[in-house]
């Protein structure tokens, strides 16, 4: 017997998230449903038919209100979420693209319950969602010509 009981046949399920870039800050959302205070980057479901740089900037929109100019394919990252007793219950593929701010102030909506530019020195005085921290650092240093 497999060591994992997934909720929905169709799992893994395409999602995207934008990484963007104000100034030395970037938004961050902190999710509303089932994950209150805890804090990610704007993102959800790829639909059919929407390529996943357009989903991350729809989910940008909605969730925050905010515009932004997506330059570049940052990390895919697999977002594996278990039960408490280990077993896998989700499973998400993540493109995260980076960019920059182009227009619009934070309004948390759909399920956002907060939005906001935080500066890049203070994330890690927020509760992330695990990878959020590693992939924002690689976004800015892809942004600022790094590799």
């Amino acid at each position: 017997m497999p060591d994992f009981v997934l909720q929905r046949p169709e799992w893994p399920r395409p999602a995207a998230s934008a990484i963007v870039f104000k100034g030395d800050s970037v938004l961050l959302a902190e999710r509303g449903k089932g994950a209150r205070g805890t804090w990610s980057l704007p993102g959800g479901h790829i639909e059919p038919g929407e390529s996943a740089r357009e989903a991350a900037a729809r989910e940008l929109a909605e969730e925050t209100g905010i515009e932004a100019e997506l330059i570049g394919l940052a990390d895919v990252v697999d977002v594996l979420l278990k039960d408490d007793e280990g077993r896998l219950k989700a499973h998400y593929v993540l493109c995260s693209y980076y960019g920059r701010w182009r227009a619009g102030e934070p309004m948390p909506a759909s399920d956002c319950a907060d939005a906001r530019f935080v500066p890049i020195a203070e994330i890690d005085s927020y509760k992330l969602t695990p990878g959020t921290s590693a992939v924002i650092a690689l976004a800015w240093r892809l942004l600022n010509g790094g590799d």
